[in-house]
């Protein structure tokens, strides 16, 4: 699948585009290509009331980004140049605008899409519409849409066949993927890859047995929450024992299939806040783009800015960003995109646990003749490992890419 060479950046939309809508990211796609990333993630791009997961109308893009005509231009460009592109596909619920629902609450018990929701007649809820409705984790915005319904279900499959005819979408992020039921996964896989053969599907996913929806039947990919936490707090405590389970558990029931890897994203706050010493941050991105799975960037975190979602909410999360002018760490990510791209030992090398310690974790990734040893030192001091019988002088703080015996991220 494609996905597994890609480089993913990740845009919130509604936050980023600003007041300029979406001719803003056509004006990032140069420094798209300069970091190295060729797939762009876009958050919710579809109409809504709000913060775009409370969708209104899956056909039409949100007044506030621009029109379908500007969307399809973007989406050309974003090809022109290399660039593949995911959409969030928020199918779980959808906003009280959302007309169906409207039409509900305005004819209540005569409405013919009643059954496009789950509704209680002897209830009620905070708005006083004089029903209850199941909605996701009791967030009455967000009303749950009956999935098992056809007409439901044809109503998705079309809007995602409008997405593919007018926009050539690559693939879809399923929200709250862990919601959503598993007959309709499978049925929606079967549909996208009608339209498209490779059509890349990617799930949000927190907890839990990550095979349940990656699998053959249903998703390529899902959010990997667990490695995720793993690789910042491994950082913060000093304890690389962490990070080193995570992946030793996910290789032997995952080994194999290529999960979606990040270290902040929309919901969480910047990797540059997490950190309790921002001088880890490009050994953490040096782990990030080593670990098996695909690597991804959250718009902004390749120049190390902050955002504290406890602090200032999901809004400081989402910012309007407007400068983009490179700095010792986006050059760092640079030359870790160049690297994943010309050694394909990286991205299918089999994972090897070398040297376990506190402060230090050696790990290789082999492919035949090739290998690569990704070596990390959180001390402040220099450590000498003894790797399968080779010495190696990691220096403090850094981490080190040797690939077939050659250092290769340090100039």
């Amino acid at each position: 699948m494609w996905a597994e060479k890609r480089v993913f950046y990740h845009i919130y939309p509604l936050g980023f585009c600003g007041d300029r809508g979406l001719e803003k990211i056509s004006g990032i796609i140069g420094h798209l290509k300069y970091i190295g990333a060729d797939a762009l993630y876009l958050g919710p791009v579809f109409q809504s009331a709000n913060h775009g997961y409370d969708t209104s109308d899956y056909f039409r893009i949100d007044p506030r980004l621009g029109s379908n005509d500007d969307f399809r231009e973007v989406c050309r460009q974003l090809h022109e140049n290399g660039i593949k592109v995911i959409v969030d596909g928020v199918f779980n619920h959808v906003g009280r605008e959302f007309w169906a629902f409207r039409d509900v609450r305005e004819n209540k018990e005569n409405s013919r899409y009643c059954d496009w929701f789950l509704l209680n007649w002897n209830g009620n809820n905070h708005y006083d519409d004089g029903f209850y409705y199941q909605n996701w984790e009791g967030c009455s915005d967000l009303v749950k849409l009956n999935l098992k319904n056809q007409d439901v279900k044809n109503h998705l499959f079309e809007a995602i066949k409008s997405w593919t005819d007018n926009y050539d979408i690559d693939g879809l992020r399923l929200d709250v993927a862990y919601c959503l039921d598993k007959k309709f996964l499978t049925e929606l896989r079967n549909f996208c890859r009608v339209l498209k053969d490779d059509f890349w599907l990617m799930g949000e996913i927190v907890h839990g047995d990550y095979n349940q929806l990656m699998n053959e039947r249903m998703l390529d990919s899902v959010t990997n929450y667990e490695c995720y936490k793993g690789l910042y707090s491994s950082c913060n405590d000093k304890n690389m024992f962490e990070i080193a389970h995570s992946l030793r558990r996910q290789q032997e029931l995952y080994g194999g299939k290529f999960m979606y890897n990040f270290l902040d994203n929309h919901d969480v706050s910047r990797i540059a806040s997490k950190l309790k010493d921002k001088r880890d941050l490009k050994l953490l991105y040096t782990m990030l783009y080593l670990i098996p799975g695909i690597p991804s960037i959250y718009y902004g975190s390749e120049f190390g800015i902050e955002g504290d979602k406890d602090a200032g909410g999901d809004s400081i999360l989402r910012p309007s960003l407007n400068e983009f002018t490179p700095n010792e760490l986006t050059e760092h990510i640079r030359r870790l995109s160049l690297i994943r791209k010309e050694n394909e030992v990286v991205v299918y090398g089999a994972y090897k646990e070398l040297l376990l310690q506190n402060e230090q974790f050696v790990f290789s990734r082999e492919n035949g003749s090739n290998k690569a040893v990704c070596a990390v030192n959180l001390s402040e001091e220099e450590y000498e490992a003894d790797i399968e019988g080779q010495k190696i002088n990691i220096p403090p703080k850094e981490a080190l890419l040797l690939i077939d015996g050659k250092s290769v991220l340090q100039r």
